[in-house]
């Protein structure tokens, strides 16, 4: 029962984290926000999780968080490049699904046993997951009635959301592997390992945009004292037009509410993954987007489809199930 409320409020969390980076993603490339999460991450590990849970560092413990950072910032940008690439109502889906199969199948084949209504919940849950990450294509705007019809996925789109969701599930497989003493030391690794990976590409991608700003910015000014000269008004102040910070307050507030959340929901899997079964946890944590699609609807007022609400009352029923299994 308490493997299933654990997994059940890390789908919630993940989703959170997911809907924040989301809106952080939009300011900036992926790269920087998960390095900017990752990093805020870190911080919140050493100086909240580390000190009230604790853990042996072992090599072993090091070992499997590290490889955890390698296999965390190869998925996320391919998950969101998959989404970039759409449509998001086959792609998301795709790898939600395949990052339940992952862990739930490596479980079962490690000897994990569940009562008889496991394999009927499992197979539940496997359905909502694909059900609550379903995102239908926009409404046609000439026919505010009707939806634009499906758009096929290209392979480059469905490679990209395959190796994600594959991944994405290898994660929590990793997870398992750390050892039960190990405390949070495993997820402490693995934020200093995913910014050791991630700053270098974030660096250069932050220097392309200043570039760019720069180039734009100067092109403004030299609009605008074009367009001075041409009135021949020397007497007039000439206009200067300042760039706009690439790294906005707003936008480091929303990466480091996401890194938080993200680092949060990391800890409760390793929580998890020590009371109870891998297969239970991982099909549960696959239910992530759940918790973004009600922060979306609690926030932004966006629509909750009916394909959507189906998935999410069986991933109750599903819960359930596993909780009586």
């Amino acid at each position: 029962m308490l493997t299933v409320i654990v997994g059940l409020t890390v789908a919630l969390v993940y989703g959170a984290a997911d809907f924040v980076g989301g809106v952080a993603g939009r300011r900036l490339p992926v790269a920087v926000v998960t390095a900017l999460s990752a990093t805020a991450g870190l911080i919140v590990v050493s100086a909240i999780a580390l000190p009230l849970l604790g853990g042996t560092w072992s090599p072993e413990a090091v070992l499997w968080g590290a490889v955890s950072a390698l296999v965390g910032a190869t998925a996320l940008p391919l998950l969101y490049a998959a989404l970039a690439l759409g449509p998001m109502s086959i792609v998301s889906p795709l790898a939600a699904l395949l990052g339940a199969i992952v862990p739930m199948a490596w479980g079962l084949v490690q000897g994990e046993r569940l009562g008889p209504l496991g394999p009927v919940a499992l197979g539940a849950a496997l359905v909502a997951v694909v059900l609550v990450g379903f995102v239908p294509p926009p409404r046609d705007p000439a026919h505010p009635g009707r939806r634009l019809p499906l758009v096929r996925p290209s392979l480059k789109a469905l490679l990209a959301a395959t190796a994600a969701g594959l991944l994405l599930g290898v994660f929590i497989v990793i997870f398992d592997q750390t050892p039960d003493d190990s405390g949070v030391v495993p997820l402490a690794v693995n934020r200093a390992g995913m910014m050791l990976l991630l700053w270098p590409v974030a660096a250069v991608l932050l220097t392309r945009m200043r570039r760019r700003a720069r180039e734009r910015t100067a092109g403004d000014t030299a609009d605008s004292v074009e367009s001075l000269d041409s009135l021949e008004s020397d007497t007039l102040p000439r206009a200067r037009v300042a760039p706009a910070p690439l790294l906005a307050r707003r936008t480091l507030l929303l990466a480091a509410l996401g890194g938080a959340l993200d680092t949060t929901a990391n800890a409760l899997i390793l929580v998890g993954l020590r009371l109870g079964d891998l297969s239970v946890m991982g099909v549960l944590t696959a239910m992530y987007p759940a918790g973004t699609i009600l922060l979306a609807a609690v926030v932004l007022g966006e629509r909750i489809t009916r394909v959507q609400w189906i998935g999410l009352a069986l991933a109750l029923a599903a819960a359930g199930m596993l909780a009586l299994a």
